[in-house]
This record gives structure tokens, sequence and C-alpha cells, in this order.
């Protein structure tokens, strides 16, 4: 191992944004069952999915429709 290390030419890391943080989260088993069933026909996994699906309406700051009759 070297005594120093030159660090001069290194580049901030692009997938920093990417960084996943685990959360607890309740669902409701229809809900898990219906992205389980996804994941089945796509072949990607359903917490995948489910992230995917938030990230989306992040994105395109979707907000729940809470208006009930």
């Amino acid at each position: 191992m070297r005594d120093e290390y030159d660090f001069g030419d290194a580049v901030p890391n692009p997938y920093t944004r990417r960084i996943k943080k685990q959360v607890t989260i309740r669902l409701d088993l229809d809900t898990i069952n219906y992205f389980k069933a996804v994941a089945d026909q796509t072949g990607i996994p359903y917490q995948t999915l489910i992230n995917l699906y938030l990230t989306d309406c992040a994105d395109h700051e979707r907000k729940p429709d809470l208006n009930w009759a």
C-alpha cells in the first residue's frame, strides 16, 4: 500500500444520484401481488418495478387524487 495517493485527476461519481436508501413501507397485499404478477410477466424484480413506478411519479410530479365522492 502506498503512503500517499494522488486524487488530482479524480472525477465525481456519476452514480451518486442513484444511491438508494432502505426504508420500511407497509403495502396492501393486493398491491404486492399486482407488482409480483407484473414482475413474473416482465422478468423485472417486483421491488424494482415499485421503485420505477414511484420514480416516474416523482419525476413527473404526479400527485394522488384525494377527492372521494
